[in-house]
């Protein structure tokens, strides 16, 4: 895919405001209205979770991935009003490292610091700064390696790490994928080990307790960020990345992202497994690729297995993405949409091909269709060709019926995070998009409220909050009981 280069690699982007600094906290505040009006039918609670804070003092953290976690909550009450909050996880990490007012701890792209002795044991910070798992009494914020941090679905004050039926080191990882229609909530988790690592699958109950756990050893020590829910089935793809435990790694000289390789004579491989019993049905090796996050899953009429995928073609987006949380992404990293259909009895790839160029990001179904064949994806876009060391400022809903694109583009200056699908409370039908957009012109954010059928009209209602919040990951939205 082409790309057209920025007019200088100097300039600053209106989206480095979302970056450069510190998100700041702030207790529940009733949010003002700044056009329209909120859907009467429109009754839960948003919540999205991204890193807030890159620094202590004078020391930045390596990887935007660092970033402690901070949690934004917008609770929709009814009677044309809301609330919001938003709170850092009060991990071990954070609330040591906020005592000391110095980074201690390494990450995924960070070194802990100090010299060896000390860094003994801070290698890597549970930053719980990926994503949100909703429940009426609590929610979870999850992190890739890690164990969930639990907090209060209203006030946001953090209860504390929970294992959720786990023993020993068993992460859970940031992407669950709920079945609506059963309640069953399947996840991975990654063990690593000095000389493998291992895939941990589990399936879950309505409540999030762990029913049932399989592993499986990796072909190689690699990197896996997603799982795909697809009807009968769950999808995992490795792609060739190596983590390569050297010297560097051991003695805590370089971070884990920059012991990371690409493998450019091995392939991605999918791996496939039966949903209610976690054994593997299938293996496919196909040519090199990358993908952060899948779109969704299904198993087709025909009993092959569909799959959609935001793919690269290689591993530069982890550099783009380092560079990010200095404000200036020097390395191109353009996406696109693809989809894949595997024959799971000849364990073979029917076909894979591009469903839109455009370079796009975290995509969402409606939850009612997360493991089933859906209508909609809904993902963040750049407005129309890649341009380098810019940020996506639109979003996108792709219809899998007539393959047409409906665009909303929020301007030169205006930066969408990933577009929440919220189901009306009357009409299950019926649905709300919801995104937290930052306004680089006013040094503002906002929450964006669009009827998920006119995406391409004004949103219905924008919201003001008080601070800015930083470019986020990944959240949820929770319906009214």
């Amino acid at each position: 895919m082409s790309f057209t280069p920025s007019a200088t690699q100097a300039q600053k982007r209106a989206w480095t405001g979302a970056v450069l600094r510190n998100g700041v906290e702030f207790p529940l505040t009733p949010l003002p209205i700044l056009s329209g009006k909120l859907p009467t039918t429109l009754r839960g609670s948003l919540y999205r979770n991204g890193p807030g804070n890159f620094s202590r003092a004078k020391q930045r953290v390596g990887h935007w991935f660092d970033g402690d976690g901070a949690i934004l909550a917008v609770h929709f009450q009814g009677d044309n009003q809301a609330t919001g909050v938003y709170r850092y996880v009060q991990t071990q990490g954070y609330q040591e490292e906020l005592a000391e007012e110095k980074l201690l701890y390494g990450g995924y792209g960070t070194l802990p610091s100090g010299f060896l002795p000390q860094k003994i044991g801070r290698h890597v910070k549970n930053v719980a700064n990926t994503s949100v798992l909703a429940f009426s009494d609590e929610i979870l914020a999850l992190w890739e390696v890690g164990l969930p941090y639990a907090l209060d679905p209203y006030t946001l004050k953090t209860k504390g790490m929970v294992t959720l039926g786990l023993h020993g080191k068993f992460p859970y990882s940031a992407h669950p994928k709920r079945d609506e229609q059963t309640g069953e909530i399947f996840n991975f988790g990654l063990s690593y080990w000095v000389t493998h690592a291992n895939v941990n699958l589990y399936r879950s109950d309505a409540t999030g307790r762990i029913l049932q756990r399989r592993k499986y050893k990796m072909p190689h020590i690699g990197y896996i960020h997603d799982i795909a829910l697809a009807s009968r089935y769950l999808a995992i793809a490795i792609p060739p990345i190596r983590v390569h435990t050297t010297p560097h790694l051991a003695l805590l000289q370089k971070p884990v992202s920059e012991c990371m390789t690409w493998d450019t004579e091995k392939g991605t491989e999918i791996w496939v497994f039966d949903r209610a019993t976690l054994r593997r049905v299938s293996r496919i090796q196909m040519e090199p690729w990358f993908n952060w996050h899948f779109g969704n899953g299904y198993e087709a009429e025909d009993g092959s297995l569909v799959l959609s995928i935001i793919r690269y073609q290689d591993f530069q987006i982890n550099r783009s993405l380092q560079e990010l949380v200095n404000g200036q992404i020097k390395t191109p990293s353009p996406s696109s949409f693809w989809q894949l259909s595997l024959d799971l009895n000849r364990s073979r790839v029917i076909d894979f091909y591009p469903l839109w160029q455009r370079s796009c990001e975290m995509p969402v179904v409606r939850p009612q269709e997360v493991g089933y064949k859906n209508r909609h994806t809904y993902m963040i876009c750049h407005r129309h060709e890649y341009v380098l060391g810019e940020w996506f400022r639109a979003i996108a809903s792709y219809n899998h019926q007539t393959h047409q694109v409906t665009e909303v583009d929020f301007g030169a200056s205006c930066y969408p995070s990933e577009p929440i699908y919220a189901k009306d409370l009357e009409n299950p039908e019926k649905g709300w998009i919801l995104t937290v957009v930052y306004d680089g012109k006013t040094d503002q954010s906002e929450v964006w409220i669009f009827d998920a059928d006119r995406l391409d009209e004004k949103p219905v209602c924008r919201l003001g909050l008080p601070e800015v919040i930083p470019l986020s990951f990944h959240g949820t939205w929770h319906p009214a009981i």
